[in-house]
């Protein structure tokens, strides 16, 4: 259940990422006022939008891959991914010096990576860590395994 949870938060995480700093660059803003980049180092939505593709798109959709292919390196990079996610929501409300409930939700996103991540690497006693092997994974869905 943790390994496909991971898949689905950083899957939504990276489409999200993708189509907001696509929007960012193409629609200047997606509607948001010039004002917002005000006090911080931008003065268009480019580089934000580039950022929010390259980097928080780019290293969750890198880590939804690495779990699919149940490589070891994807509890990093989904780590990674899920801190990059906070760090992007803290630099951003700072920045426009507000925050949304989209924001809110973002966070919370980038947050339960991180949480499920360090149950499945055994850092919860209360969850038993989970290998990403393909041997170890059920072959068809079995409700007791949830």
């Amino acid at each position: 259940m943790s390994f496909w949870a991971l898949i689905a938060l950083a899957s939504f995480q990276a489409v999200s990422a993708f189509a907001g700093g696509i929007g960012l660059i193409a629609k200047a803003g997606l509607g948001m006022p010039q004002s917002f980049l005000d006090d911080g180092p931008f003065r268009s939505f480019v580089w934000p939008g580039l950022i929010l593709i390259g980097v928080v798109g780019g290293s969750q959709a890198l880590a939804a891959g690495l779990l699919l292919a149940r490589r070891e390196s994807a509890l990093l990079w989904s780590a990674v991914a899920g801190f990059g996610m906070i760090v992007w929501i803290f630099t951003e409300t700072g920045i426009i010096r507000g925050m949304s409930w989209l924001q809110a939700l973002y966070f919370a996103t980038g947050l339960a990576q991180l949480v499920v991540v360090m149950a499945m690497l055994g850092v919860a006693a209360w969850f038993p860590r989970a290998s990403l092997s393909p041997a170890s994974m059920p072959e068809t869905f079995d409700p007791q395994n949830l």
